[in-house]
Formats: C-alpha cells, sequence, structure tokens
C-alpha cells in the first residue's frame, strides 16, 4: 500500500504475509515488510526496490505515488535480493534513469543481473558526497558490512530522514506490527531478534556508523525492513548502541538447555527454580530443541549471564547445543558469564565440548562448579545446582 509521509515523500512498500521462513531460515509469524519510499522534489528518487515475490505490487504501487512523473533516480542501499529485485525492471521501464549506489554496490550488479547494460547509467557516491533533487538534498554515508559490504544510508538534508538500509530493522509486516514504532516494547522484541540473528557478527561496523551519524539532524529513520521511526529516536538508537558494543540489555540469566531424553531440561528446570529463589531479576529458559533457535540465539545475547545445560552425544555434546554455540560464536559473542550443566549416562562429555567451542569466543568466563548429571536429577545433585546458582550470580 502507499502511505503519505509528508508532501514530498511516501511509503510504497509491500508487505509479505505468506512468507514462512526469512532468508530461509528465520521464522516470521507475522510476515515480512520490504519497505521502499518514493521522494519527490525538484527530481525524483525511488529509494529501493523490493523482494521478486512482491514485484508486481510493488510497480504498481510506484507507477500510483509517480502519478506519470518519470524517476531520474534509482538510489540503492543495498544489494540483497529482497531490496533490489527489481532493479532491471525499473531502468527498462524509464531508460533516462540513473541508479545511484556505492561502487561495491554497482560491482556486485552483474552478480545478480547478468548481460544488462548498467555502465553509462550508474552514479557511484562515496562517504559525504551530496546528491541535490532540487529542493532535498541526499548526503550519503558509507555503511559497509551493516551487514553486506556494500552499504550505505543517506539523509535528507532538508527534512532529516535518515533511509537507513537494514539498520534497525524488524520483522513483521507493517499490517501487523503498525507502519510506526510509536510502541517501543512492540519494536524492541522483533528488532532484537533481527539485530541479533542478522547483523549481530558486525557490532563494530554499526558502532562506526552510529559516531559518524550527525544525530542532531536525524528526525526520522527509515528502515527497508519494519516500521518508520518519528520518535523516540534516543531510545532505538540506545539500543543499538547497547547491542553492537555486544553489551547486556536486561538484568537476569539464560538458560539454553539442550536435553534427549527430558533429565537434562528437568537439570535445568530445577536450576532454574532456585535462581529465582536466590534473587535472580529473570530467568529464561529456552529449549533449544523445540522453541525458536533466532528467539534463542537473541536471549544468549540480551543477558548478562547464561547456563549452558546439555546432554552428550557421540563423545561430544548433542548437536542442537553444539549448533547453538557454533551460532553463537559466528556471531561475535563475547563479554558473559557462563556456567555448565552436562548430563551423560556412561561418559559424561559435553561440558568438555562446550568449554572448547567457548574458548574460541571472547572474554567469556566460565564460573564453577560444572555440574554433571548422570541419567536423571537427583536429591544428591541439588547442592551442587545450588553452588552453580550462587556462582552464576555473584
Amino acid at each position: 500500500m502507499i502511505k503519505r509521509i509528508s508532501d514530498t515523500l511516501a511509503y510504497i512498500g509491500t508487505d509479505d504475509l505468506d512468507l514462512d521462513l526469512f532468508e530461509s531460515q528465520y521464522i516470521v509469524p507475522e510476515g515480512m515488510a520490504y519497505n521502499s519510499y518514493l521522494l519527490t522534489a525538484g527530481k525524483t528518487a525511488i529509494m529501493d526496490t523490493v523482494d521478486a515475490r512482491k514485484g508486481e505490487e510493488w510497480l504498481a504501487n510506484l507507477d500510483e505515488a509517480l502519478g506519470g512523473r518519470t524517476p531520474d533516480y534509482l538510489v540503492v542501499h543495498h544489494m540483497e535480493p529482497d531490496h533490489s529485485a527489481l532493479i532491471v525492471s525499473v531502468m527498462q521501464r524509464w531508460p533516462s534513469l540513473v541508479l545511484v549506489a556505492s561502487a561495491k554496490a554497482i560491482a556486485m550488479l552483474p552478480q545478480f543481473f547478468e548481460d544488462f547494460p548498467f555502465a553509462d547509467r550508474c552514479k557511484a557516491v562515496s562517504e559525504g558526497e551530496v546528491l541535490d533533487l532540487g529542493g532535498h538534498e541526499l548526503k550519503f554515508f558509507m555503511a559497509p558490512m551493516v551487514h553486506w559490504p556494500e552499504v550505505m544510508v543517506s539523509l535528507d538534508l532538508e527534512t532529516g530522514a535518515l533511509f537507513s538500509a537494514d539498520a534497525f530493522g524488524k520483522f513483521g509486516a507493517l499490517s501487523k506490527c503498525g507502519y510506526t514504532g510509536e510502541e517501543e516494547q512492540d519494536w524492541v522484541c522483533e528488532a532484537r531478534r533481527y539485530y541479533f540473528n542478522i547483523v549481530g557478527k558486525y557490532g563494530a561496523p554499526v558502532q562506526t556508523l552510529l559516531k559518524k551519524l550527525p544525530a542532531e539532524a536525524i528526525k526520522a529513520v527509515y528502515p527497508l525492513h519494519g516500521p518508520m521511526l518519528e520518535t523516540n529516536l534516543a531510545y532505538y538508537k540506545g539500543l543499538y548502541d547497547t547491542w553492537s558494543k555486544y553489551e547486556a540489555e536486561t538484568q537476569g540469566v539464560f538458560i539454553a538447555c539442550a536435553s534427549i531424553h527430558g533429565g537434562t531440561l528437568a537439570a535445568a528446570e530445577k536450576l532454574a527454580e532456585i535462581l529465582k529463589a536466590k534473587g535472580a531479576p529473570k530467568v529464561v529458559l529456552g529449549d533449544l530443541t523445540r522453541s525458536d533457535f533466532a528467539e534463542n540465539v537473541e536471549d544468549a545475547f540480551r543477558y548478562p549471564r547464561i547456563v549452558l545445560a546439555a546432554s552428550s552425544y557421540d563423545g561430544s555434546v548433542f548437536t542442537p547445543m553444539h549448533n547453538f554455540l557454533h551460532v553463537l560464536q559466528a556471531k561475535g559473542y563475547c563479554k558473559r558469564k557462563v556456567a555448565l550443566v552436562e548430563n551423560g549416562s556412561w561418559a559424561p562429555s559435553a561440558a568438555r565440548t562446550m568449554r572448547a567451542m567457548l574458548a574460541e569466543m571472547k572474554e567469556i568466563d566460565v564460573v564453577e562448579p560444572v555440574v554433571t548429571i548422570r541419567s536423571r536429577l537427583k536429591a544428591a545433585d541439588v547442592p551442587a545446582l545450588e553452588a552453580l546458582a550462587d556462582a552464576i550470580l555473584a
């Protein structure tokens, strides 16, 4: 649908309510928004396209918003296919249109669109360069590795509108989650899950971008996914600052459990009960075998303390825990206090494997004691869980 933001800016994006897995791995029960905008000043600029799944709808939105005008520019902030699929369609429809992007994005074009003659119709922009649209000027800031190397963002110097690419995005179709981020708590959960699973590895580049953007000049943020952020910008920027520094957001303990037959899960549930009794401000238990994997990754980053409870398996650790730790390592997990609970019926091996994987991560404090359960939790095991709870909360 089309949403008029101002006299010169319109939202022309689309919702995808049929998508089950974003990037073929993240569940999106509320669908996904592919955001795109049309800036009509003296000259007209299309701000990104959308996924091919919604191409026909987006082109109809674009035609309606243009109202017969011929667009002058297509600004490509990010080359990922969910934002760039309609580039050639637009350039074929309007032969005079000029594509504006970073040099790295322009170099990527032939990888996605073979044999299209881009060379004479592209304008590469660099850090701090300004594109004059006649009444509006777009200033470009390079944002490499947020979260691809070719990414840039742009700031409308006239209105303070920041077109932020994937930064400040979230899961969820706008018809489900709203067009603006006025309800912060409704925004933060799926924005956090989106950030840590998609952008999370690249905290340092996010920090670089946050520091060079002129915060006082930004009046609204228009991402490529999720609501348009037009109020409370300090709140959203503060969260991005915390997340990209790998700092804990919420005090509490996350227990990540990978249990085969339920014995390890029973121990994790008992530990959660003990932690609550000892005054932990919040205790969250995630079953790695059944709950949303991306949400477990999110919670691992959200809290400063984590307990890894896993069954031994094939002389190593149960596969869901191995996969979980592999992803945490890939996402740059660091600066956390970690406790270990293992279960093994004849040769416990989970703790050894988990400790070795944690050793590959930075600033991880593994506390003692490691608790070993033999098949099923017994009364004799409870004192060890009590001691572990004291250590993780200390």
